[in-house]
C-alpha cells in the first residue's frame, strides 16, 4: 500500500472559487506551467467556461514535495449547482477527504450545506477553508463563526485563502497531506476498481474514470465488468494531469483512467466494478452508487425528421458520461418522432439542450418541462402489471399517458423539502412569495445573527415553473436554495387540455392543481395567441378540463 497518496475533492456552492483554487493548486505543484494554465483549467467544456460553473467532475493528479517526501495528490473538482448533486456524490465515493470552501463575501450557502452533509455521511475528513479574503467586502470573522457553529472544531483550524492571489494555498496542500488519511487497499490482492465517471472516445472506445480499490491493473490486462458481465482488454491506462497521461500500471489507492475499447455505451456504466477476468468468479463487486431518479421530464424532437437516428446516437453518447440522464423514444402527431428525457432539474435540462446543439449540431424542438406523477386506480383491470409499482400505483411522466378520468381514484405528485438561506431583511418577502406556492412552512433556523434558513415542503411542480428566479428577485440576489425529494402526496390535480381551432393538441396538455386551473389556462392561451401566426379566418384557442371549456 502506498501511504504517500492523498485523495480529496473540493465541495462548495456555485461561484465560491472552487475552480480557481484548483488552478492555484496545479500552479503551486507545477502540474501545469503558468503558460498552460488558463482561468478554470479543469472546466474543459466551452459551456463551463462561458457560464463560470462546473458541470462535469474533473480529476487531476498533482505531485507535491513536502517533508522530504513526494506526495501523490488526487483532486476531483466537483460541480456546485443543486442539479449536479449526483456528480458530487460520485466524487465523494472515490476520495477520503473534502475541502469545504466558503466565500468570505457570501458566507455559507444552501448547496454548501447539502454537499457538506453528503461528505459527512461518507465519513470523509473535512478541511474548512475560507476563500476570497483579499476582497474589501470579505467578512472573515462572521464566516469563521458560522463554519465553527456548523462543523465544530477550533477556529484556528479554519484556513483562510485567496485562490485568486494564491495567498494561503500552500497551507491548504500541507493540511491535505497532514489530515486526509491514506487510502486503504492492498496492491497484492485481486484487482478491483470502481468506475466513477466515463466518456466515449472514437479511437479508445469507452474510457472509464476509476478509483483503484484493491490490486494492480497493467496495460493489456484482460478485465471483466461485474455489473454488465462484459469482458474487455485494457488498451491504455494512466492518470489525469489533467490531460490523459499514459502509465504502465494503476495500483490500489490511485485514481486514473482505463480505456476499455468497448463500443457499446451500456457496457461500462458508472458505479460498475472492473475486476481481473481470470479472477472474476472470486472477486466481489463494490457497493457502487445509489441509482438516481430523474425528477424533471421534457420531450425533444428534431426539426428535420431525417435526423432522428443522429439524435438517438447523440443521446446515447451523452447518457454514457451522465448516468442520471434517461431517455426513450416517443412520437407526436404534430412533431413526428422524438424522445422523452428525464433530468435532475431545469439547469440540467438547459445544459443538455445546449450540448446537443453545440457538440452534435442538433436543431431541436423542446416541450414544456413536467414532473412524474403516480396514479391511484379504481381498479387495475386492463393495465400491464409491469407498469404498476408495489403499491399498485401507475407512474406517468407525461400528461398524454394519463388514463381516462373514470379509471382514476386520485393523482399523487412529488413533494420536496426546500431550504432557502437568506438574510433577515428579506425574510418577510420570501415567506410571502412561498405562501403563494402551495407550500407547507416547517421551520426557521439561524446560522448567525443575520443569516437564516427557511425550511418548507412543497410540490416539485412549483419549483420547476420559475421559483428560483422569483426567489432571487424577492431577495435581490441575497438568497440561495437547495431542495431534495421527499415523497409522493395526493393532491386535487386535473389534466388541462388545449384546443387550437377546436382540435386537441396533446403537446400542450398539462397536469395542474384544480384551484389554479383558470389562471394557468388563461396564461397559456395568451402566450399562444401572441406566438401563433395570424390567419385570415377565426382560430379558436380554448382550454378544457374533462371536455368542459374553462378559458
Amino acid at each position: 500500500m502506498q501511504s504517500n497518496i492523498r485523495n480529496f475533492c473540493i465541495i462548495a456552492h456555485i461561484d465560491h472559487g472552487k475552480s480557481t483554487l484548483c488552478d492555484r493548486m496545479m500552479e503551486f505543484t507545477q502540474t501545469l506551467s503558468k503558460r498552460e494554465l488558463k482561468e478554470q483549467t479543469l472546466d474543459q467544456m466551452d459551456l463551463e467556461q462561458e457560464r463560470g460553473i462546473t458541470i462535469k467532475l474533473q480529476p487531476v493528479r498533482m505531485d507535491f514535495e513536502y517533508k522530504n517526501t513526494k506526495w501523490m495528490l488526487n483532486l476531483i473538482d466537483t460541480p456546485g449547482h443543486v442539479d449536479f448533486h449526483y456528480e458530487v456524490s460520485r466524487s465523494l465515493a472515490a476520495v477520503e477527504g473534502a475541502i469545504l470552501l466558503v466565500d468570505a463575501t457570501q458566507g455559507i450557502q444552501a448547496q454548501t450545506l447539502a454537499n457538506l452533509y453528503l461528505a459527512m455521511e461518507q465519513e470523509l475528513t473535512i478541511i474548512p477553508v475560507i476563500n476570497k479574503i483579499d476582497l474589501p467586502n470579505a467578512n472573515v470573522l462572521e464566516t469563521q463563526n458560522a463554519i465553527q457553529e456548523l462543523i465544530g472544531g477550533k477556529k484556528e483550524d479554519i484556513l483562510k485563502v485567496s485562490a485568486k492571489t494564491g495567498e494561503g494555498v500552500l497551507g491548504v496542500l500541507k493540511t491535505v497531506v497532514n489530515k486526509v488519511p491514506a487510502p486503504l487497499g492492498d496492491e497484492a490482492k485481486n484487482a478491483q476498481a470502481l468506475i466513477f465517471d466515463s466518456f466515449y472516445d472514437s479511437y479508445k472506445g469507452v474510457v472509464a474514470y476509476v478509483r483503484m480499490v484493491e490490486g494492480t491493473f497493467k496495460d493489456r490486462d484482460e478485465v471483466f465488468m461485474k455489473g454488465a458481465a462484459r469482458e474487455a482488454e485494457i488498451l491504455e491506462l494512466g492518470v489525469f494531469r489533467p490531460a490523459l497521461i499514459k502509465q504502465p500500471e494503476l495500483k490500489a489507492g490511485q485514481i486514473g483512467y482505463i480505456a476499455t475499447g468497448l463500443k457499446d455505451v451500456g457496457e461500462c456504466r458508472v458505479g460498475d466494478t472492473i475486476v481481473e477476468n481470470s479472477k472474476k468468479a472470486v472477486t466481489q463487486p463494490l457497493a457502487g452508487y445509489k441509482k438516481i431518479k430523474p425528477i424533471v421530464f421534457a420531450s425533444f424532437y428534431p426539426r428535420d425528421g431525417e435526423k432522428y437516428n443522429q439524435l438517438r446516437d447523440a443521446l446515447e453518447k451523452l447518457s454514457l458520461n451522465d448516468a442520471s440522464f434517461e431517455f426513450y423514444p416517443e412520437s407526436s402527431k404534430a412533431l413526428g418522432r422524438g424522445f422523452r428525457g428525464g433530468f435532475l432539474g431545469l439547469l440540467h435540462l438547459e445544459i443538455m439542450q445546449e450540448r446537443l446543439k453545440r457538440e452534435f449540431d442538433m436543431d431541436l424542438v423542446f416541450t414544456v418541462p413536467s414532473v412524474e406523477f403516480k396514479i391511484k386506480l379504481r381498479n387495475t383491470r386492463g393495465f400491464d402489471p409491469k407498469d404498476l409499482d408495489q403499491d399498485n400505483l401507475l407512474t406517468i411522466n407525461s400528461p398524454q399517458d394519463l388514463p381516462e378520468p373514470s379509471k382514476i381514484e386520485s393523482i399523487l405528485e412529488p413533494f420536496v423539502r426546500l431550504e432557502v438561506i437568506t438574510t433577515s431583511p428579506f425574510m418577510g418577502a420570501l415567506m410571502e412569495l412561498l405562501s403563494k406556492k402551495r407550500s407547507i412552512y416547517k421551520s426557521t433556523s439561524y446560522l448567525d445573527q443575520n443569516r437564516l434558513i427557511l425550511t418548507y415542503e412543497l410540490p416539485l411542480q412549483e419549483i420547476i415553473t420559475n421559483l428560483h428566479d422569483e426567489i432571487k428577485s424577492a431577495s435581490k440576489g441575497y438568497a440561495s436554495i437547495n431542495y431534495e425529494f421527499l415523497n409522493f402526496r395526493e393532491n386535487d390535480l386535473v389534466k388541462l387540455d388545449i384546443l387550437v381551432a377546436e382540435e386537441l393538441k396533446e403537446e400542450f396538455s398539462r397536469i395542474i392543481p384544480k384551484e389554479n386551473a383558470p389562471r394557468i389556462a388563461r396564461n397559456i392561451l395568451k402566450k399562444l395567441k401572441d406566438s401563433l401566426p395570424k390567419q385570415s379566418f377565426m382560430v379558436k384557442l380554448q382550454a378544457a378540463i374533462n371536455g368542459k371549456i374553462i378559458a
